[in-house]
């Protein structure tokens, strides 16, 4: 099951040129209907060197990476918002994404006049905001209505837990019309799991993408510390990418993209960068198995239990749970195969309780 991203933000603002040089695709921003109402998708592996070490090291018949699934959504938060039909298909995508990227525009284009007549970047991250915090409301005043009717109906042992949301419902729509988003609210673990129902969008993690233009690359590292400055937060990160440059770049190989990334003093791809900022957004790490000539990487969240971690893969080895045989890639990388991690004692068994690290490569043993 890949990480799914959802791509949104203003009309002109470079969504798909964005979504373009993430994916390697060459999806048309002008496939969209007049009506906005249509998206395009794309799955795209997750860089990660350490799989390339052990599969250099124990010579798999096949090597799967983690993978990452980006959506583009073609219409406005709003609009979906307020449209049906097909529109809610697109709602659907959004809502269940697990984190979004809100393109935000900062290259200049006489060609393409902003919606809005200028550029503003602030305003548009304002604007964004503003969206995502009127689909929620909508959500809101649905369920609050919805309470309201079963409040009347219900028996004295329900009425707790609808009062319960009620209250939870009102402080939501108190604080999102101060313009404070759900994920900036401090919320208890209980409050947390009680909302993962309503995939209220503000309650994402986010990732704002400023999407600059080639004459501008030189400030674009200083315009990305003032933005970052003003809006980072546990579960915001703000990045300046050029999504034209970034575009032509995922087109060529790997070796000619880089001499160009160098001319261009790039360190790393749009790709890397986005999925790296992704990932601690959403608190993820990796871990690997060895399994029937396979070495494969999986996402998992940090604190994650090794039977969850083995339902990641099928859900009987999480049923069937009885313990896990782990060592680390450092550990792994010095020893340099399993039979000599074996002789040093560096494999250890861990049970139910064990907590998944980072880099951990692990054979579950399970019974169904």
């Amino acid at each position: 099951m890949s990480v799914n991203i959802a791509i949104v933000g203003l009309a002109k603002s470079g969504k798909t040129t964005i979504f373009n040089a993430l994916t390697k695709g060459r999806a048309e921003s002008k496939s969209h209907t007049p009506e906005g109402f249509s998206l395009h998708i794309g799955v795209v592996k997750v860089p990660e060197p350490r799989l390339k070490s052990l599969a250099d090291m124990l010579h798999p018949n096949r090597v799967v990476p983690a993978e990452v699934k980006y959506v583009d959504i073609g219409a406005s938060v709003k609009s979906l918002v307020d449209a049906r039909g097909i529109s809610s298909q697109l709602l659907n995508q959004l809502s269940t994404a697990d984190a979004l990227i809100h393109v935000v525009r900062a290259f200049p284009d006489e060609s393409i006049p902003h919606p809005e007549g200028s550029l503003e970047i602030h305003r548009d991250i304002a604007t964004m905001e503003l969206e995502l915090a009127f689909s929620d409301l909508a959500i809101i005043e649905r369920r609050l209505n919805k309470v309201e009717e079963s409040l009347k109906a219900a028996k004295a042992h329900e009425r707790q837990a609808f009062l319960h949301e009620q209250e939870m419902m009102l402080k939501f729509r108190v604080d999102l019309e101060k313009d404070i988003p759900i994920r900036e609210l401090k919320l208890t673990p209980e409050e947390v799991k009680a909302i993962s129902p309503y995939q209220f969008l503000s309650a994402k993690p986010i990732l704002t993408v400023v999407n600059v233009g080639e004459s501008q690359l030189h400030q674009s590292a200083s315009l990305e510390a003032e933005l970052s400055a003003r809006y980072s937060h546990p579960r915001r990160r703000v990045i300046t990418l050029c999504g034209k440059l970034e575009m032509e770049l995922a087109q060529l190989d790997e070796s000619a993209a880089e001499g160009f990334r160098a001319e261009f003093g790039l360190k790393e791809s749009g790709l890397d960068r986005t999925i790296k900022i992704s990932y601690e957004l959403l608190g993820l790490i990796s871990f690997f198995t060895i399994a029937s000539g396979e070495v494969r990487a999986w996402s998992v969240p940090h604190e994650t239990p090794a039977p969850r971690a083995a339902g990641k893969i099928h859900s009987d080895m999480e049923r069937g749970f009885i313990r896990t045989e782990v060592i680390s890639y450092d550990d792994l990388v010095k020893c340099g195969n399993i039979p000599e991690a074996r002789k040093r004692g560096l494999l250890r068994l861990e049970g139910k309780n064990y907590i998944v690290q980072d880099g951990d490569v692990i054979t579950f043993l399970f019974n169904v």
